[in-house]
């Protein structure tokens, strides 16, 4: 009963993507963690501005849901901090309990993407969230619809994926690692993160699962340079899939000239 239970909170979280929530209110915290939860919908909260900026520079999340007045950093700070020292585009929903439209012009400007008025209504929320996700990641309801990258194509809701018309099998995780990186070329995508979405297990227990599976798909896919790709590890973080030009034959030396010439079959000369 215990392992069934465990395999299906797997299965639910699986694949799907991880929010941070920052709201000093635990009651309030809960509940939106319930509903993004009901959804299949990974969150973490924070209640503290410095814990969840911290945890937003050491890890990956697909959206940042921020209460603009709490102790310690404000919402306004963390926002700045994340659009300063974030590289890849992370989607910043406010929620605020100010409805003043220059508080909302002032959030905005200072790098929000969107805002809602508290208290906040469940279905109005669950829409924000995800059109922040689609917009951002392609999380939403298109989530499916095929990948074209070079000489991939993926088929999320087939499950199927051809290299240069060639079909080519992969495990249940290879490929829902596969779809996640290929959503997320050239964004570095934490371990942790790629535990929560692809198996749905905390980034706490100690596995080589991630550092395995990127390996192989390295080698089954042909993830190389000399092919176009290179997915790469970084130190103590994660993986990041990245295009990159395929490089050009060297041109031939001298000697590989002279070579050539020599191979060169002798001409016949006409007699007069």
């Amino acid at each position: 009963m215990q392992k069934r239970m465990a395999t299906e909170r797997t299965a639910k979280t699986a694949g799907t993507p991880r929010i941070a929530l920052l709201e000093d209110d635990s009651s309030q915290a809960k509940l939106v963690q319930h509903w993004l939860s009901s959804q299949g919908i990974a969150c973490r909260t924070f209640g503290r501005g410095s814990d969840i900026l911290r945890a937003v520079l050491r890890d990956t999340f697909d959206l940042v849901v921020l209460d603009w007045r709490v102790p310690d950093l404000s919402g306004e700070e963390v926002l700045r901090a994340i659009r300063k020292s974030v590289r890849e585009p992370l989607p910043v929903l406010f929620t605020t309990g100010q409805n003043r439209e220059e508080d909302i012009v002032h959030a905005l400007k200072a790098g929000a993407d969107d805002y809602l008025i508290k208290p906040l209504r469940r279905l109005e929320f669950l829409a924000r969230v995800e059109a922040l996700l689609r917009r951002s990641r392609g999380h939403g309801r298109d989530g499916d619809e095929p990948i074209e990258a070079g000489a991939f194509h993926i088929d999320p809701h087939g499950r199927t994926l051809h290299k240069g018309g060639a079909a080519i099998e992969l495990t249940q995780k290879e490929f829902e690692m596969t779809v996640l990186l290929f959503r997320n070329v050239g964004r570095l995508l934490s371990r942790s993160y790629l535990l929560d979405t692809v198996w749905g297990i905390s980034a706490d227990i100690s596995t080589r699962t991630v550092d395995t599976h990127a390996s192989q798909l390295r080698s089954k896919l042909g993830l190389y340079p000399e092919e176009g790709w290179r997915l790469s590890a970084v130190y103590q973080h994660g993986y990041r899939l990245e295009r990159i030009s395929a490089p050009s034959p060297a041109p031939a030396g001298p000697a590989a000239v002279a070579a050539k010439g020599a191979r060169r079959p002798a001409t016949r000369r006409k007699r007069a």
